[in-house]
């Protein structure tokens, strides 16, 4: 029935379980994913779309690192948006709305047609622990499956309580039971657990709302995508998603049933994402304000029900459904289903290494929101990560740690380890000190080279990487050394309110002004006919408009995280006691007791440890 012993077993089969299982597969290891129904694989539990601020980052650093995200992303889209195009390429995030049912059926045909990987539908009840060493499974009919590793990717099941007013009822998410056994089984070693909660909005019958009372978000006139790879393309045609707001008599209806609130009366006692606040959360710590936005997003191409993004609630059906019709466009909405919030377990995310293997148990890691965390793009980047590791692991190499000025990813694994969470996470690009170095267009650059060492990246990526790397630098070297002439350069300087140059200078120091963009150097003798001789597409244009804009920064992004490597370099001993350091104030000894940072860089992070305390224990270690 199953293989003898598992290389890899993956327990849970959302987005950190799918891209695991993918990642470990494709690796070489025989794999094994168990989830409660193989129906629901990759299920966009919540919204209906992928990316956004900082998670557009992340889901780009999953598809340089060949995982499945940002491919499936592409092929289930509806809509694509670049948010943030008004600022700095820093902030720049890619965003998709998606076909709920494709995205998932996309994510299920490329799992099945990953070799080494197989599936099993039933719940895991237990985990088979032997002398601080994982070596299995137990599942709910009582079978032991056998494995070298596991990663634990049980979301929100783990003890799942949904709560809608009044009424509360055991689910991981609704129509799905909630998963048992394996909590109390982490507790018996000594793993510390905690409760979170999480909610999600009603959602609504499209022919029941009126939209010419709404305002239209259309997606991007030239739509972008998610992979770096040619085997998806960008969108050619696109649906709307739409906005409307809230008003002083929504909020006087939701109040009415505050009384009923599992989260005022006391039922549900977890703390919730300060980042997607409930309605009647935003109404209750937003007393002034007298709107808010509602974003109305269709489900799929052909379907016809909508999701209410910002209506988040778990106060009563009625409440929910009367307050809605108070929306404008939504005066005679139908419900498919009501909004709920759902508590669940996790575990606090200090109890991991960087490799997102447990400390307490060797060959057991945990990924996505049993570490506290929020979103698809958080959970499939810790999906990625512990199945690579696992599987290097299991072949006996050197483990994959990303650092912070590596990737997105290695911001929030640190983030989580380091500082912990008491409220569920979610990634920003304010939570990244190298956010210059990190951006979206380069994630291939950063990533890829890495990854197709580890056998992941496909060779056709790897070579396709290494031609935008060369020909944009190219491109880049040719604006240095070509020079115009202020016959040509001046009428465009003019156009765009720059000043006018009285003698020739280097392309290079035009295009870094300001207000030039590519559009407009094209326009100068010569720089059409190298861009069509050397074939350069948009996304090495796109490069090295950046490189010559922003050049100054990078380079100082990168001398600041040369000077944090360096620290990063000064390693800590395993199970070193910072209990006889003296010197150090209490709580630093303390912190670093529990957290035992493997590097000087990260103790520093660790909250309550201070510059002096990082002081005298370089002192203590010779340094």
């Amino acid at each position: 029935m199953f293989e003898k012993e598992y290389d890899v077993i993956v327990v849970g089969a959302g987005h950190a379980g799918s891209e695991a299982a993918a990642a470990a597969a494709n690796m070489g290891c025989k794999t094994l994913l168990v989830t409660m129904n193989l129906q629901n694989i990759a299920q966009m539990s919540c919204n209906p779309a992928m990316g956004g601020i900082a998670k557009g980052q992340i889901l780009r650093e999953i598809d340089a690192l060949g995982g499945y995200s940002g491919l499936v992303s592409d092929t289930s889209a509806i809509q694509f948006k670049m948010l943030n195009k008004s600022k700095g390429p820093a902030m720049w995030s890619p965003r998709v709305q998606s076909d709920r049912m494709r995205f998932s059926e996309d994510w299920r045909i490329r799992l099945e047609q990953t070799p080494n990987l197989d599936f099993y539908q039933e719940m895991v009840a237990g985990l088979i622990i032997e002398n601080d060493q994982v070596k299995g499974v137990k599942t709910s009919l009582g079978l032991e499956i056998k494995a070298k590793t596991v990663i634990c990717t049980n979301g929100t099941f783990l003890n799942g309580l949904i709560h809608i007013g009044d009424k509360q009822f055991g689910g991981g998410r609704a129509g799905e039971r909630a998963a048992t056994g394996i909590t109390k089984d982490l507790i018996d070693v000594g793993f510390e657990a905690g409760r979170m909660k999480t909610g999600t909005p009603p959602r609504v019958d499209g022919r029941s709302l009126d939209y010419s009372k709404m305002i239209e978000q259309p997606g991007d006139d030239v739509p972008g995508k998610f992979s770096f790879s040619d085997e998806t393309k960008p969108l050619s045609k696109q649906r709307s998603c739409y906005m409307t707001y809230t008003s002083n008599e929504v909020h006087e209806i939701l109040k009415e049933g505050f009384d009923r609130s599992p989260m005022f009366n006391g039922r549900i006692k977890s703390i919730g994402p300060r980042y997607c606040p409930s309605i009647e959360d935003k109404i209750n710590r937003f007393a002034d304000k007298d709107r808010h936005q509602l974003f109305v997003e269709p489900e799929g191409w052909n379907t016809v029900e909508v999701y209410v993004n910002g209506f988040s609630t778990s106060l009563p059906e009625d409440v929910q459904f009367n307050a809605l019709r108070s929306v404008a466009g939504f005066e005679n909405v139908k419900f498919f289903r009501p909004g709920y919030a759902i508590e669940y377990d996790y575990f606090p995310p200090t109890q991991l290494k960087h490799t997102l293997e447990t400390k307490l148990v060797e060959g057991l890691y945990f990924a996505g929101q049993i570490n506290g965390t929020t979103g698809y793009e958080e959970a499939g980047c810790q999906g990625l990560m512990a199945g690579i590791n696992a599987a290097l692991k299991i072949q006996e190499k050197e483990e994959f740690i990303l650092k912070r000025n590596e990737a997105y990813i290695g911001v929030l694994i640190d983030d989580l380890i380091t500082k912990g969470t008491e409220e569920p996470y979610r990634m920003f690009t304010s939570r990244a000190e190298y956010r210059t170095l990190l951006r979206q267009d380069n994630a291939d650059f950063r990533l890829t080279e890495r990854s197709y060492k580890m056998g992941l990246a496909s060779e056709d990526r790897m070579r396709k990487m290494e031609e935008k790397k060369a020909k944009s630098l190219d491109f880049v070297n040719f604006l240095k050394e070509k020079s115009v002439t202020p016959e040509y350069s001046n009428p465009v300087l003019e156009e765009n309110n720059s000043s006018k140059m009285k003698q020739s200078d280097k392309i290079f120091k035009v295009f870094s002004r300001p207000n030039i963009e590519m559009e407009d150097i094209r326009k100068f003798p010569g720089v059409e006919e190298y861009i069509q001789e050397n074939d350069l597409n948009t996304e090495m244009l796109e490069q090295t408009e950046i490189q010559v804009k922003y050049s100054g920064y990078i380079e100082k992004e990168k001398n600041n995280a040369d000077k944090l490597n360096r620290l990063e370099d000064v390693k800590i001993p395993q199970g070193f006691d910072y209990s006889n350091i003296k010197s150090m104030s209490y709580e630093a000894r303390e912190k670093l007791n529990k957290v035992q940072p493997t590097s000087v860089s990260q103790a520093s992070r660790i909250s309550g440890v201070s510059p002096n305390d990082i002081s005298v224990l370089l002192v203590y270690m010779g340094r």
